[in-house]
């Protein structure tokens, strides 16, 4: 069986977003499944998809702390900065973290670790929802 959905994301500030919840009410058609894989792929160029510690929310806070850190704004090199100074750093965040996930299914759920998670990771001051490709193949 092949399933295509695009999901909408509410919009979310700037900031890492555990969104695996989320995004299961939108998929009940995983239930069914008893193994396959999904790919998630994020439509969106200042937006990325990255999976790590559903636990503790510190450990978000510390990933935007770093790409702060590591991608700053306001740099003199940027060229593009057409829409305003987050622009160009959101892009390389981006592509740092990468637009798509390929995730196992098993037994009608994401086959993730114990303690990870699915984010949404928002790389813009003030973006608006985010869409998703999510493509399924499972039996």
């Amino acid at each position: 069986m092949w399933i295509q959905k695009e999901i909408h994301l509410r919009p979310r500030e700037r900031g890492f977003h555990l969104i695996t919840d989320e995004l299961m009410r939108e998929l009940p058609e995983l239930r069914t499944l008893k193994i396959g894989m999904m790919n998630m792929f994020i439509l969106h160029t200042s937006a990325s998809l990255t999976i790590n510690e559903n636990a503790d929310p510190t450990v978000r806070q510390d990933f935007e702390s770093y790409f702060n850190h590591a991608i700053p704004e306001d740099q003199p090199y940027y060229k593009h900065q057409d829409e305003g100074p987050d622009d160009m750093p959101a892009h390389l965040k981006s592509s740092l973290l990468g637009n798509s996930l390929n995730i196992p299914i098993a037994d009608g759920r994401p086959r993730l670790g114990t303690w990870q998670g699915i984010y949404l990771c928002e790389h813009r001051n003030n973006s608006g929802s985010r869409k998703l490709i999510v493509t399924i193949h499972g039996e």
